[in-house]
């Protein structure tokens, strides 16, 4: 592992320079012990510098503990891995089956449930919080008519719902809340006191404010319904207790459930493509395994790994959502062959007429299965992928638009009658044309 000048030469080039982050602390896991490098502050206008006890959001990085008390729950007999979730919600409710098959606790914890990655009635009041008034009567209305697109089992599809769902129905299962079953499960026996979703007043003044990709404050995240997708708040220091315990370096009563995790898995393509443990997205790295997940919400980053045989393991958590992130730099301190990611271009919004926006508001077809809706709300200008929340876009011309939580840009081609006769989406170096349909 690179000793911690060298860590924070990289952290002071990502947040002085490249303006990708207000504040990020890296914990390491190596042959001398733990060790914490932080860099930064709270906030623009809050001087408090980061450290090792500072809270973070730690956004799907929740889903390996929710996987994690799964693969407990298997361990004390209380639950199978094959048990089909409807066993575990009211029997009102409908769970989609297909050809017979039913979808199972196992497929839900390795994205191959034929869920979604979003229902498609979330449509929150508040873009800054779009989980928080998602109700469970809403997922229980979504399951009992959704249809699945194909078999359970044969596809991998990353889903927030899938593992919302299966935190919901182990706690269930214990006759509790998810805040419960993780605290009784994981972070007490573990010892990580500054790990979980309600934060005590002494937590709350650990917990460093969240930023979005313009370095302006955003509201924490409630996931009252989906909690296991991504509800999670800790601290480096936390994040590296359990870290150790998924290591081996700890002993703790969770080492069966942590070697069951990692070891019951899925293939998600051919010969030396990445694995799905119980929560874990597993990689090759040389004759090594990465065991590792990353994280994201409104205004955090996070991404927590470790190899195999090497015995190293890093987390790192940043107070900034942005496109760019601390993967990179999780997986460079990890394997020194993984380059570190270069920033996106800045992009400034500018003041054009609101009225310019009627002319783009319609759906736009970009797959046989997938649309963009545009729809102005007032003096703003709002985009919506199929099954996903919408999201507001700024203008950096009166044609071309660009978000703010992701790397992506959408420009407009104006048609005859004076409205948009298609866009394009500029994403990951492509630009996918979609033509108008209404």
């Amino acid at each position: 592992m690179p000793p911690d000048p060298e860590i924070r030469r990289i952290l002071e080039q990502r947040i002085d320079v490249e303006k990708q982050s207000l504040g990020i602390v890296v914990g390491i896991i190596d042959t001398n012990g733990r060790r914490i490098v932080p860099y930064g502050r709270f906030g623009a206008n809050d001087a408090r510098k980061v450290d090792g006890d500072t809270i973070f959001e730690i956004g799907s990085i929740t889903k390996v503990f929710t996987a994690l008390a799964l693969a407990d729950m298997v361990d004390k007999g209380e639950v199978s891995l094959d048990d089909p979730v409807a066993k575990y919600l009211p029997t009102n409710v409908t769970v989609p089956e297909r050809d017979g098959k039913t979808i199972t606790l196992r497929e839900l914890a390795v994205h191959m449930s034929g869920l979604p990655r979003l229902p498609d009635n979330l449509a929150p009041k508040d873009q800054d919080d779009p989980y928080a008034d998602y109700t469970i009567e809403q997922l229980y209305s979504f399951l009992s008519g959704y249809k699945l697109p194909r078999d359970i089992g044969s596809e991998f599809e990353y889903s927030n719902l899938g593992f919302g769902l299966l935190g919901h129905a182990l706690a269930a299962r214990t006759g509790t809340d998810y805040e419960g079953l993780i605290a009784h499960r994981i972070t007490k026996p573990l010892g990580m006191d500054s790990t979980g979703i309600t934060l005590s007043p002494a937590l709350e003044a650990r917990f460093t404010p969240g930023h979005d990709q313009s370095l302006q404050n955003v509201p924490a995240w409630q996931l009252p319904t989906l909690g296991g997708a991504g509800a999670l708040r800790s601290s480096t220091n936390d994040m590296l207790t359990f870290l150790e315990a998924a290591m081996g370096k700890r002993e703790t009563r969770l080492q069966a459930a942590f070697a069951l995790s990692e070891t019951t898995r899925r293939d998600l393509g051919g010969s030396g493509a990445p694995q799905m443990g119980l929560g874990w997205m597993i990689t090759k790295v040389g004759d090594d395994e990465m065991v590792w997940h990353n994280g994201g919400t409104g205004g955090y980053r996070s991404f927590m790994g470790f190899l195999v045989k090497a015995k190293v393991g890093v987390v790192a958590l940043s107070n900034t959502s942005t496109e760019i992130g601390v993967d990179d730099i999780g997986r460079h301190l990890l394997d020194p062959t993984a380059k570190l990611a270069e920033a996106p271009k800045v992009r400034v919004a500018v003041t054009v007429d609101p009225a310019l926006y009627d002319r783009y508001v319609g759906r736009y077809q970009l797959a046989p299965n997938f649309t963009l809706t545009i729809r102005r709300a007032g003096d703003r200008l709002m985009v919506q992928a199929t099954g996903q929340p919408e999201i507001e876009v700024f203008p950096e011309s009166e044609r071309e638009f660009f978000y703010k939580v992701v790397d992506a840009q959408i420009s407009f081609e104006i048609g005859d009658v004076g409205k948009a006769k298609r866009l394009t989406l500029h994403q990951n170096g492509a630009d996918m044309p979609a033509e108008r349909i209404e």
